[in-house]
């Protein structure tokens, strides 16, 4: 039957696999949706990352002198 889904195979570790397991049992749903969640917090976790690096190198380059102030920015 179709799926309006994409689907993924993966191979896990013994270990791995059994805290998957433990997860889903505790939460009460499948170890798919456990797997699916814990992707998607990785997805952000890399995403934050990239935007506090992004950050960092902009807080380097800022030159205070040519920066607005915020009262004149927002009012």
């Amino acid at each position: 039957m179709p799926t309006k889904n994409a689907r993924v195979n993966v191979v896990l570790e013994k270990p791995l696999y059994l805290v998957v397991e433990a997860f889903a049992k505790n939460q009460g749903v499948s170890k798919s949706m456990i797997v699916r969640d814990l992707i998607r917090e990785a997805i952000e976790l890399r995403e934050d990352l990239a935007l506090a690096k992004f950050a960092g190198m902009r807080d380097m380059t800022l030159d205070t002198k040519k920066a607005i102030d915020h009262k004149d920015v927002w009012g």
